[in-house]
């Protein structure tokens, strides 16, 4: 048991730090590349604009996938060892999610001090606990979504491409690459429905005063989605058979 604990810890470990080359290839490609253009467009400095989406992009990714340890354990009979605990199964999906969270805010941290050197500045540090909770609230939120995702699942080769085609659209329809003022209307409503949309936009507000919805709205957002879909990943996990 404990060779199978070791495994999952290095694999985690080996995945934390795979999944931080894409975020650092957007801030350095499209937080330089794109910057003048930006700039010259009259809207500011693009990676203050770009580092909050990336940072949010880096706990997305990470915390979908940590839904893959449910499909590796039950291939492996390890949940079947777990769900035998004299627990609540409600009790072990908090555990999995706080853990599974817990991993992907502190990629979102990584990535923020990577961002420091590369210019990006913080100028609300008064508000630096809004911006931890916001990051835990979306690190929460998406594990806990990816967690009811396989708990419905047992091929561990298809659980990443439904991901992949849940991310994607996540995250390029968040307003994570482009300001969402003046956009089209069915674009603007698809932004508004996407709950990723206001994670963002008060991690802007909380880092730099930048916000498009207000800090209000986002955290009310927030809060609400996280807890409906935690109780739907739990109502997922309760019932999983192995």
């Amino acid at each position: 048991m404990w060779k199978r604990q070791l495994k999952k810890y290095w694999r985690s470990k080996a995945r934390m730090i795979g999944s931080l080359g894409q975020p650092i290839l957007f801030l350095v490609a499209l937080g330089f590349g794109f910057g003048q253009i930006y700039q010259e467009a009259g809207a500011g400095n693009y990676l203050q604009f770009l580092a909050p989406g990336i940072i949010a992009m880096s706990i997305l990714f990470s915390a979908m996938f940590m839904g893959i340890e449910i499909i590796w354990d039950r291939q492996f009979g390890f949940l079947k060892e777990t769900l035998v605990a004299p627990v609540p199964r409600s009790i072990i999906m908090i555990g999995r999610t706080l853990g599974g969270a817990t991993v992907a805010f502190l990629q979102g941290v990584i990535i923020l001090l990577i961002s420091l050197p590369l210019g990006f500045q913080i100028t609300n540090w008064v508000e630096l606990p809004l911006v931890i909770l916001f990051m835990m609230l979306i690190s929460i939120l998406f594990t806990a979504l990816g967690t009811a995702i396989a708990s419905k699942m047992q091929d561990m080769q298809a659980f990443p491409l439904i991901i992949n085609f849940i991310i994607m659209p996540l995250f390029f329809l968040s307003g994570a690459l482009f300001p969402i003022e003046n956009i089209p209307r069915a674009l603007e409503i698809t932004l508004n429905l996407n709950p990723l949309t206001y994670g963002i936009d008060g991690l802007r507000a909380s880092l730099n005063g930048a916000s498009h919805f207000g800090l209000g709205l986002d955290l009310g957002v927030m809060v609400v989605v996280t807890l409906i879909i935690s109780l739907i990943g739990t109502y997922s996990f309760e019932r999983i058979e192995v």
